[in-house]
């Protein structure tokens, strides 16, 4: 989990220097952010902005599924798979951020959310 705030973190990081940087160079006006509306918006802004949102979307479901897994006490395979879905939102970002190839970059959500499923499925499984 705190690995998944880390990325968080970055991101946010991220975000904001591409928001100074637009303000610097006059691609947006400080206003824009009373109510975040403008005509246009420089694109490697939207980028940073809506992969923030984005890891307060599904990733929600990742730390309700590691609070669960720590209280059932499950075990190596769960922390496994909670790695590789750190890495995939990881690797998501990264192509988000960076060339956003928009099919490596569906590959590794769809990862993600595979393994989030089988995180899931493996509590449920445990439990029953």
């Amino acid at each position: 989990m705190f690995a998944m705030f880390a990325l968080s973190a970055v991101v946010l990081i991220r975000m904001f220097l591409t928001r100074v940087a637009a303000v610097k160079s006059g691609q947006v006006k400080l206003h824009y952010f009373k109510v975040y509306q403008s005509e246009e918006i420089p694109e490697k802004m939207l980028q940073a902005s809506r992969h923030f949102s984005n890891l307060f979307e599904a990733p929600v479901l990742f730390y309700v599924i590691c609070i669960l897994g720590i209280l059932f006490q499950e075990g190596r395979v769960f922390v496994g798979l909670a790695w590789v879905y750190v890495a995939a939102r990881a690797a998501h970002a990264y192509i988000h951020l960076g060339s956003n190839r928009v099919m490596h970059r569906m590959r590794a959500y769809g990862l993600g959310w595979l393994v989030l499923t089988a995180m899931w499925l493996l509590l449920l499984w445990h439990q029953l």
